[in-house]
């Protein structure tokens, strides 16, 4: 499993480099069409909405035909999304760009569905939730590379006039400048796709064993209704679903209105700097995410979940109460908070589900509309209130992955041996 683990890898850090490379975007949209904070966090909408529709689809590809078959149909629509950015451009329409990223964000929900249950599988189960961590170690791997592209390739080559100035322009001088920068966003994406296509021919390449759990065949529809029976009969798989729901809205918000929050508050910040905050906080996300991979093998996974989800609500707080360049720095640190968050709410809500893996990772990937949904929120408060009053919607959901955390370390749990889905 050496070498498809290796390359499944590869499928982690190529969908954070997605995610990262359009996180920039909410701020770059809002200049380029004029349209308010809430307006341009359609993006994000849009983007991750694909991910809540296409989560089941890929559920029974998975179980049809395998996870192999899942990942590479995932590779495949990521990329034809990301060359939807092409005609997007030529198209100079908010509308298409939301078209291409819904395409590409419903690939990489197939893939994401089929390849964190897939590395669970690779070995021991005890071990699963480890091992899914340090797949995820690669994914901040391609959120930095994301960010940095946003930062150097993207942001810099926004042109700095504002609305008012913009309204001023004659329609040939704003379709001009609106066509370079739509441009400087669409290169990067068309470098992405090339990247999903490579992966793409690696893994159809390489013979993957069968792993444990990718039985394959039909499932009647008769049998649909045991399975969702069975998993929410799971409390660990329901609450983990909502706890997931929360834990991405908080970070999707976090790094996406880190950017704004240094342009609104930091004196002589611009979303350039912003973009460059978020930068360090990637790193320090990917730093710590091996950090806690490691730890995992003395403590339990639960345990330095509450600890770090304490850490980032304290945080947030600060970032709220002291607007400004330590506030700033904060929300760097809350970066480094969350390194862990994801996986381990994956790989406890998923163990011991037995043949409803599948199903069960389907609905944990649903649970990522969560970044749709609560950042248009984050947004409007902060129309309304500022940058900083607005951070109580990720206080609120980290508080939300702290009582999860807390409920697995006093459910009585253990990892060591296998449990059955209604246990």
């Amino acid at each position: 499993m050496i070498v498809p683990f290796v390359l499944i890898a590869c499928c982690f850090a190529a969908w954070g480099l997605a995610q990262d490379l359009t996180t920039p975007l909410v701020a770059a949209f809002q200049g380029i069409f004029t349209m308010s904070t809430f307006e341009a966090s359609l993006v994000q909408f849009a983007f991750y909405g694909a991910y809540f529709l296409l989560a089941l689809p890929a559920a029974f590809i998975n179980r049809r035909w395998g996870y192999k078959a899942g990942v590479l149909s995932g590779l495949g629509l990521a990329a034809l999304g990301a060359i939807g950015f092409l005609p997007a451009a030529n198209s100079l329409t908010f509308g298409f760009f939301l078209v291409a990223l819904f395409v590409l964000a419903a690939g990489l929900s197939i893939l994401e569905t089929s390849a964190s249950p897939f590395v669970i599988s690779m070995g021991p189960e005890e071990s699963g939730t480890r091992r899914l961590n340090l797949a995820q170690a690669f994914n901040p791997i391609g959120t930095n590379l994301g960010v940095l592209i946003a930062a150097v390739m993207i942001l810099p080559r926004m042109d700095p006039a504002t609305a008012a100035e913009r309204s001023a322009m004659s329609d040939q001088s704003l379709l001009a400048i609106q066509k370079s920068e739509l441009f400087a966003i669409m290169g990067p994406y068309l470098v992405l796709a090339g990247l999903l296509l490579a992966i793409w021919v690696g893994i159809a390449w390489v013979k993957v064993p069968a792993a444990r759990t990718d039985e394959v065949g039909s499932l009647a529809p008769g049998e649909i209704g045991g399975v969702l029976r069975r998993l929410f009969a799971n409390r660990h798989w329901r609450y983990g679903v909502l706890t997931q729901f929360a834990y991405v809205g908080a970070q999707v918000c976090t790094w996406t209105y880190i950017v704004i929050y240094v342009a609104n508050v930091v004196p002589g910040g611009d979303n350039v700097q912003g973009a460059w905050f978020l930068q360090i906080g990637l790193i320090v996300y990917l730093v710590m995410r091996f950090v806690m991979t490691w730890l995992m093998g003395y403590t339990r996974p639960t345990l330095l979940m509450s600890i770090m989800a304490g850490a980032a609500i304290v945080l947030s707080i600060y970032a709220w109460l002291n607007p400004g360049l330590s506030g700033a720095w904060a929300l760097v640190a809350v970066s480094g908070t969350m390194c862990l968050m994801f996986p381990t709410i994956y790989g406890v809500a998923l163990h011991g589900l037995g043949e409803d893996t599948k199903f069960g990772a389907s609905g944990l990937v649903m649970a990522i509309v969560g970044g749709a949904l609560l950042p248009p929120l984050q947004g409007y408060l902060t129309d309304v209130f500022g940058s900083p009053t607005a951070l109580l919607v990720p206080t609120a959901c980290f508080a939300v992955v702290l009582a999860y955390a807390i409920y697995d370390l006093r459910s009585g749990r253990t990892y060591g041996v296998a449990e059955p889905a209604g246990a």
